[in-house]
């Protein structure tokens, strides 16, 4: 079982902490330091786990926030930190230098490479909208790639885990970033750069659609695999621009046969089906499935598949697995499995979930 990464702030993590602070400046309080970070930690989560080592560390540290962060940067290359060990350093800096626009930018210029700023970065974009947007444009031209994803990243509409900022929802400010890094030469960065606009498309499909158009017009090294992977979330709702945008024809192609492997799956179990599929014209075929219960329609992948011509027939099988997850609550009940050609549902098939192991597994 994989281990929660609420147990990465830990002692190991906290300590590597302490020793940096304490490389940077000698009256740091190292073991207190250490001994406040972990009293309670084992009953916090994740991000309380952060919050609370950053507010133990702003007591350790009870200096002038310009000063603080100077020797937070310096410590930062000299351990070196990582994720686990800089997260609570990111977080001191978004709560304690919130009243020191630079320092604390730079603060997080130099923690990024270690431990991302994406989140740290938030309060500075909602406070200082314009001139936080500013340093921005200039991690944008570094030569760092962690500081370039970082202008893109912490940008994002919709960062996941993040504060929202209110401004970054309405599209316009962040595009002039997204055209200067969307053929970076770094796949971490022309990452970021998609999934920002995969954002972007959630609320305004539109102008997402119209930039992507406007990045192939204008041709780049990268530019198909930053749209394809930009446009994920409409293709998975079926939106007939972002299929067109791909080469594949809205609504075209057929499923002729669809068959269960069973009809009753338990929780813990796999659904498996075959289907055949035709297409109804040249291009790609975009093969999705949705699970659907009352109040519930989730969306995967199926497959890809190239048509020469219209005709061609491809079998493919594919196998859904129900088991229990702790983000996710899956009741027994009546399901219904859609699989959709090119954004419409060319097949539909119904199942049965149960608690128990079906009595044929049982035998």
């Amino acid at each position: 079982m994989a281990q929660p990464l609420k147990d990465l702030i830990n002692a190991g993590s906290v300590g590597a902490l302490a020793d940096g602070l304490a490389g940077a400046w000698a009256p740091f309080p190292r073991d207190r330091f250490v001994a406040r970070a972990l009293a309670g930690l084992d009953g916090l989560e994740l991000k309380a786990r952060v919050t609370h080592v950053a507010t133990v560390l702003h007591d350790a540290l009870p200096l002038p926030y310009p000063q603080a962060a100077a020797i937070v940067r310096e410590c930062a290359p000299g351990v070196p930190l990582d994720m686990w060990s800089g997260w609570p350093a990111t977080e001191h800096t978004a709560v304690q230098g919130l009243d020191h626009l630079r320092p604390a930018m730079d603060t997080l210029a130099v923690l990024t490479p270690y431990a991302t700023g994406e989140f740290a970065v938030r309060p500075y974009l909602d406070r200082y909208r314009d001139d936080a947007l500013t340093i921005m444009h200039e991690w944008a031209e570094s030569p760092d790639e962690h500081l370039r994803r970082l202008a893109s990243e912490g940008s994002r509409p919709r960062l996941p885990w993040a504060s929202r900022v209110g401004w970054l929802m309405t599209p316009g400010p962040t595009l002039p970033l997204l055209d200067r890094l969307r053929d970076d030469p770094s796949e971490y960065v022309r990452r970021s750069v998609a999934n920002h606009v995969n954002d972007l498309a959630r609320d305004h499909p539109e102008v997402a659609l119209r930039l992507l158009a406007r990045w192939r017009s204008d041709g780049g090294s990268h530019v198909e695999k930053v749209l394809r992977h930009a446009v994920r979330g409409l293709l998975r709702s079926g939106h007939p621009e972002a299929l067109a945008l791909v080469g594949a024809t809205p609504g075209s192609g057929a499923v002729d046969t669809l068959a269960l492997e069973t009809d009753t799956v338990a929780v813990g179990g796999k659904l498996s089906f075959t289907l055949t599929v035709t297409a109804g014209a040249p291009g790609p075929l975009l093969l999705k499935y949705a699970i659907r219960r009352p109040g519930s329609r989730r969306v995967f992948h199926l497959a890809e598949r190239a048509a020469l011509e219209p005709g061609a027939t491809f079998v493919l099988r594919k196998s859904h697995s129900f088991r229990p997850v702790t983000t996710r609550d899956e009741p027994p009940g009546a399901r219904e499995l859609d699989v959709i050609v090119n954004g419409r549902v060319a097949a539909t098939a119904t199942f049965t979930l149960i608690s128990g192991m079906p009595e044929a597994a049982r035998q």
